[in-house]
């Protein structure tokens, strides 16, 4: 059944949980309509972020140069397991632009994923009984079902294994719709005034000051703040429609939800000024 892997319904998580408890499943393998957007359960039923499950499936092809929006999971910098990590503007295009760079520069075996799940690859893999996986620069759902199925066949893991192994960094976002072009550069515009010290001190006063002092921004696409206590709130206009997105990212699930309510009653005052 296809399913909108980037709008998951309540219902289709209650389903999972339910066919998962009955049926004892490994995992529950689906994508959408044209099978680039993959979704993958774990044994309990849950789903399974894009941008978590991409960073196993690099990780399984024995990856050495990963190429990602920055919008994604920062788990894949914290992990450790890829010499070259990547951050893109949104979109996949661009994604591949940096995979053809990276090949240009060298490196053996070059992926790269979206928040979709929908997993690139730019390198010919050869595997056993020296039998070739070619390249395929453009997204696919099925290399990352098998890639993280057979991750946990070589590990001798479960899937909920798997994503527990690795730093926990948990995402959250949400959208201000009817926020025209003009309204999203304005807001955007108090944080990127050019004085780098302005722009801290703005944002900090903006999402509060118990985060810590701004450590980083990041100005890739949107503008995308990591705090000192490791939290990460990323604020950006839609590039196709007159909304607005901020993203967070924080070491629990609870709390990343929660942070980025914050975001966007931060988004939403600023859009009424």
């Amino acid at each position: 059944v296809p399913v909108d892997s980037e709008a998951i319904r309540p219902e289709d998580v209650e389903l999972a949980r339910d066919w998962a408890m009955q049926h004892r499943f490994d995992a529950i393998l689906s994508a959408d309509g044209d099978s680039d957007r993959p979704l993958i359960s774990d044994e309990h039923g849950r789903w399974i972020r894009g941008d978590v499950a991409g960073i196993l499936c690099a990780r399984y092809l024995g990856a050495d140069s990963v190429s990602t929006p920055v919008s994604c999971n920062s788990a894949v910098d914290l992990c450790g397991w890829f010499k070259d990590v990547r951050r893109t503007k949104i979109g996949s295009p661009f994604v591949v632009s940096s995979m053809l760079d990276a090949t240009s520069r060298g490196f053996r075996c070059v992926v790269g994923y979206e928040a979709n799940g929908g997993f690139l690859l730019n390198s010919d893999l050869i595997g056993a009984e020296e039998r070739t996986l070619g390249a395929l620069p453009t997204r696919d759902a099925v290399i990352l079902h098998l890639s993280l199925l057979l991750l946990g066949r070589r590990e001798g893991k479960t899937l909920s294994q798997l994503v527990t192994a690795l730093p926990p960094r948990y995402t959250a976002s949400g959208l201000l719709k009817n926020c025209p072009v003009e309204q999203s550069q304005a807001i955007l515009a108090r944080f990127t005034t050019g004085d780098d010290a302005n722009d801290r001190s703005a944002l900090e006063q903006a999402f509060g000051h118990d985060l810590g002092p701004v450590k980083t921004i990041d100005r890739t696409d949107g503008v995308r703040v990591t705090f000192a206590n490791g939290e990460i709130v990323h604020l950006r206009p839609s590039g196709n429609a007159p909304e607005f997105r901020c993203y967070t990212e924080a070491a629990t699930e609870a709390r990343a939800a929660d942070f980025n309510h914050h975001g966007m009653s931060v988004i939403a005052a600023l859009a009424r000024d």
